[in-house]
Parts: structure tokens; C-alpha cells; sequence
């Protein structure tokens, strides 16, 4: 048990680990300013380009709301689309953001270390 609780020290306390929970706890806190990028600041004027509509309530409506047989509201059954088109639009956004940081990390690694001549 002791060596066991050993590796796991070592393990938690070791660089990789805490950059990795860093990692985790900024890219949380990314994925929600890019949400509200495209939620608040790319969605809208997007959508009045398209004759103002909002994203979010784009669906495909399945089965309309009704009620039963005892009078109880029965939801719809809907594909909402119009969420996909945002997730797919924050995908891409995340996508570009993460390409553009590796290579200005490459860039500055490249600067920094001195070149090997071939």
C-alpha cells in the first residue's frame, strides 16, 4: 500500500499532471467565452443576415404538442437543428483557436531554441 500511495504522489505532483489540470480548468473557461461568442456575438447578426432568424429555435418539429386523454400537456418531439448549426460553428472556432496558439508556441519554441544545421 505504501508504494502504491508513493506512485500516486508522484504521479499527481508531477508537472504533467498539474499542466494537465491547468489545461482542463482553462479550456472550461475557454469553451464558455467561445459559447457566448457564437451565442451572442456571431449568431445574431448571422441570422438577420438570413432574414432574422434566431438559430436557436430552429427545429424540426416531429410530433406537435397535445394533450392526452386527461387533459395533460404532452411536449413536443423535435430535432433542434438550429443548436447543431452553434455547436458546429463552436467546433470550428475552437478548431482555429487551438491551431493558431500551436503555432505561435512553435514560432516562439523555434526562436528560442537554436537551429541545427542539416
Amino acid at each position: 500500500m505504501q508504494s502504491f500511495l508513493k506512485e500516486f504522489k508522484e504521479f499527481a505532483f508531477k508537472g504533467n499532471a498539474i499542466d494537465m489540470a491547468v489545461g482542463v480548468v482553462v479550456g472550461t473557461a475557454f469553451n464558455q467565452i467561445v459559447s457566448s461568442f457564437v451565442n451572442d456575438i456571431i449568431m445574431p447578426p448571422l441570422g438577420v443576415l438570413i432574414g432574422g432568424v434566431d438559430f436557436k429555435n430552429l427545429q424540426l418539429v416531429l410530433v406537435p404538442i397535445r394533450k392526452d386523454a386527461l387533459g395533460k400537456t404532452i411536449p413536443e418531439v423535435a430535432i433542434h437543428y438550429g443548436l447543431f448549426i452553434n455547436a458546429i460553428v463552436q467546433f470550428f472556432i475552437i478548431c482555429l483557436s487551438v491551431f493558431i496558439a500551436i503555432k505561435f508556441v512553435n514560432k516562439m519554441l523555434s526562436m528560442r531554441l537554436p537551429q541545427k544545421d542539416q
